[in-house]
């Protein structure tokens, strides 16, 4: 998933920075009026949305959810805070409360984000259909993607950077293979074959 250098670097865009400004003022007069918050831990917030969405998706987030998206925002949030609250985690309890209210506007911000990072023209696929993927042919797409894409990919639906070639392993509740699949219909993913491929290689439970 990205790192918080990542994160500044994509604040350096100023039509990114310019609509994460916007964005932030109408979560914080709504959500946590008088909460200090820098753009770059907004942003955090903003890329840890699909995840949160996903653990959402029974309806409510188990402590282990919880533990594993408090992990996520550390690792985004700027300068740490291992010792004391961190302010992506305060305002992430706000947006798991109100996640309907604010999914819309947080994603078409993440399309934003994303139209702006990458070049999708650039990207080199396999042509290869949807059900004839292999855990050989997927790595092997993977190294074929752009970095900036895959980095997206794995900070979206994945717990730790290695999980996206960990295809053996992969097993998802049948509620949550749902639920990425409607986010990837929502931020316009199911449109790079890597990604329907990414979905077509977890064994579905339930």
């Amino acid at each position: 998933m990205f790192t918080e250098n990542e994160v500044g670097l994509m604040l350096e865009n100023k039509d990114i920075e310019n609509a994460v400004i916007e964005l932030k003022n109408d979560f914080i007069s709504h959500e946590v009026k008088f909460m200090e918050i820098s753009d770059h831990d907004f942003l955090s917030l903003v890329l840890l949305s699909p995840a949160v969405s996903i653990s959402l998706a029974n309806e409510s987030v188990s402590l282990f959810e919880e533990l594993a998206l408090n992990k996520r925002a550390r690792k985004l949030s700027k300068g740490g805070y291992f010792m004391k609250k961190d302010p992506v985690v305060i305002v992430m309890g706000h947006l798991i409360k109100h996640y309907d209210k604010w999914e819309e506007k947080f994603f078409i911000l993440l399309r934003s984000v994303m139209n702006s990072a990458l070049d999708f023209d650039s990207f080199i696929f396999q042509n290869i259909a949807d059900e004839d993927i292999t855990p050989d042919s997927f790595r092997k797409e993977v190294l074929k993607t752009p970095y900036g894409f895959v980095r997206f990919l794995t900070s979206f639906f994945c717990s730790g950077d290695d999980d996206i070639l960990n295809v053996e392993s992969r097993k998802i509740a049948r509620i949550e293979y749902e639920r990425m699949i409607d986010i990837g219909n929502k931020l316009d993913l199911k449109k790079v074959p890597i990604f329907r491929h990414f979905c077509a290689t977890y064994k579905v439970l339930g």
